[in-house]
């Protein structure tokens, strides 16, 4: 069976809602319009879904100029880019390296607050910087890197998650079966058997006209917990995970991708439908 690009998904505030889409243009730093905008503290450090599971309800989207803020029962927010703003440094975990990013002002640092109900700070990635040193990751995603955790995209196969919730079916957990929503992934494929994504890692991988190199597999943290149409926390698929798919202290599911650079800043565009192209494996045989 062929492989598949099957759905596009990005984040247009680090921690919100997903957004879906049927295309996507790619830049060296990610997906077009995924996780260019943060929330962060009163120290600068980014609001995830792991200390504010709320974000759930943030339904933001991404236009040329700017984002607008969306949450039920709340009126919308058209927010600009702050282009001219000054910047200041922000950090998405205490021990990554700070970068540059542009506040939205008052009026965007209010809406998000009453939704949350604590105080934060929107900002802009003005300009996508590295944000993890370098030496800190076996592959280096280079110095343009928009607000994800570690890599620009995140890739996951529904066989493999079929798998998982096989595991929790065994079990006898109430929790599943799980959706795919869970892992947040930036693309998703079909037709691939379960965990051939760990085959590619090392490898490129090339889907429709856009070739990417797959760093690694995504160490999965408390944030699959969190239901992500209601913020309600579980214990899955966390203990699954480790019961089946640790590696090196790592709860492994799905796998990063970089795009692979291009002389300017659109790198190209995937779509749902693109076919799905590892390059061969070491001994000559694709999988």
């Amino acid at each position: 069976m062929d492989v598949v690009l099957n759905a596009i998904h990005t984040y247009p505030v680090k921690g919100g809602h997903r957004l879906d889409r049927d295309t996507a243009p790619v830049r060296p730093w990610g997906l077009a319009g995924d996780r260019r905008w943060m929330l962060v503290d009163a120290d600068g450090v980014g609001v995830t879904q792991r200390d504010a599971p709320a974000l759930v309800t943030l339904r933001a989207e991404a236009h040329a100029g700017g984002l607008l803020l969306r949450a039920e029962g709340r009126s919308d927010l058209d927010v600009a880019e702050p282009v001219g703003a000054e910047p200041l440094p922000v950090r998405v975990f205490n021990s990554r390296l700070p970068v540059p990013a542009q506040p939205a002002g008052g009026d965007a640092d209010r809406w998000l607050g009453e939704l949350l109900g604590r105080p934060v700070r929107l900002v802009w990635l003005g300009r996508p910087a590295r944000h993890v040193p370098a030496e800190e990751l076996p592959v280096d995603p280079g110095d343009r890197v928009n607000f994800a955790d570690e890599y620009p995209v995140l890739l996951a196969n529904p066989a493999s998650l079929a798998a998982l919730n096989g595991w929790l079916r065994e079990a006898g957990s109430p929790e599943g079966p799980l959706p795919m929503e869970r892992f947040r992934p930036n693309l998703v494929v079909a037709g691939a058997p379960p965990w051939a994504e760990d085959g590619w890692v090392g490898r490129r991988l090339r889907i429709g006209a856009v070739v990417f190199r797959v760093a690694g597999g995504c160490d999965r943290c408390m944030v699959t917990t969190i239901d992500q149409e209601t913020g309600v926390r579980g214990k899955e698929p966390l203990r699954v995970l480790a019961a089946h798919r640790q590696r090196n202290q790592k709860l492994l599911f799905g796998v990063h991708l970089i795009p692979e650079p291009a002389a300017g800043d659109l790198v190209g565009s995937v779509a749902v439908g693109d076919p799905v192209l590892p390059e061969p494996s070491p001994h000559g045989t694709p999988s």
